[in-house]
């Protein structure tokens, strides 16, 4: 297995030589997940702290559902859910903060707030500023696969590879991700599962 470091401004992700567990934090009321029990800043607060101290080497924090048939929410809206959280956890958890979010606004007020990764389900589709994001805050990317939206993706889910499908479009991403400026480290992985929700993730790093 190729071996590989990700620095995640003064963190760093150590992939290849073991599992890395990515504690997913919902800041929404309409999560799939966990039902939107952490909605409210001390609970998603509490949870973060919770999932760091049980072992996650990454904290995904995300405020905008991605289940089937949600609803976007407005780019203020995201940012009030997600920023303060954020601001809070990177002060008292040491292990790296993505943001999920398609909005490149959204990214950069995370980031401002002391997120450390980009984990984008739309792989830049959506924004296409995105790209520009990273490349100027030099922070690793998770680019996603996702067939539409999370509002239409279950109305035709249909492959004919599944498997090879992903990696194809994944692959492609990822060349554009790099001819944007996004530096590859040598090595992406995937994952796969069902297809009720963003189903496949492959990883570059943008800085050193």
């Amino acid at each position: 297995m190729t071996e590989f470091q990700i620095n995640c401004g003064n963190l760093r992700l150590d992939l290849g030589t073991r599992a890395c567990i990515m504690g997913i934090l919902n800041v929404t009321p309409d999560s799939f997940s966990d039902g939107g029990r952490f909605h409210d800043y001390d609970a998603a607060v509490a949870q973060g702290i919770r999932l760091a101290e049980q072992g996650a080497h990454i904290l995904d924090i995300g405020g905008e559902s991605t289940r089937p048939f949600s609803k976007p929410v407005s780019v203020q809206q995201e940012i009030d859910r997600v920023v303060p959280v954020i601001e809070t956890l990177s002060k008292n958890i040491r292990i790296p903060i993505s943001i999920d979010t398609v909005k490149a606004p959204v990214a950069r007020a995370a980031l401002d707030a002391g997120a450390a990764i980009i984990n984008d389900v739309s792989a830049f589709e959506m924004d296409p500023d995105m790209a520009d994001v990273a490349v100027r805050y030099q922070v690793p990317v998770v680019l996603m696969h996702m067939k539409g939206t999370p509002e239409t993706m279950q109305e035709n889910p249909v492959y004919i590879d599944l498997i090879q499908e992903v990696t194809d479009y994944l692959s492609a991403r990822a060349r554009h991700a790099v001819s944007r400026g996004i530096e590859n480290p040598g090595s992406f992985w995937i994952r796969v599962s069902d297809s009720a929700k963003p189903c496949t993730t492959t990883c570059c790093s943008s800085g050193a």
